[in-house]
């Protein structure tokens, strides 16, 4: 079985805006585990944790936690998420596969058949 983390955005202006953003990794994260694979979503692993520890903590965290994983599977707007940018670029330094929602959801599934 294949891990794949979850990256994409997290914090956002509102409460709100921070729940729709786990709700989203939520639903990429239930694909993953639909189609045979096991996912590791960041968004629920320290939701509404901000402020008990520094922003670092929790970026440097989730780091090292995608780096142990086969391939990340990267929400829409990830390119606005300082975190997840930081993932795909280490993803991509490591030479783990990126897969894009909307766009690779098929070579997703490919992937975790294989």
């Amino acid at each position: 079985m294949k891990l794949i983390y979850i990256a994409g955005p997290y914090r956002t202006s509102t409460e709100y805006g921070v729940k729709c953003n786990i709700y989203q990794a939520e639903q990429a994260a239930l694909f993953v585990w639909r189609h045979g694979g096991a996912a590791i979503c960041p968004h629920k692993n320290t939701a509404f944790f901000g402020g008990a520890c520094p922003d670092e903590v929790w970026l440097e965290g989730d780091l090292e936690i995608m780096r142990r994983c086969d391939g990340v599977y990267a929400l829409e707007e990830w390119e606005q998420s300082k975190g997840a940018y930081k993932e795909v670029a280490e993803a991509r330094r490591l030479g783990l596969p990126v897969f894009f929602r909307l766009t690779h959801e098929g070579l997703l599934m490919e992937f975790l058949e294989k």
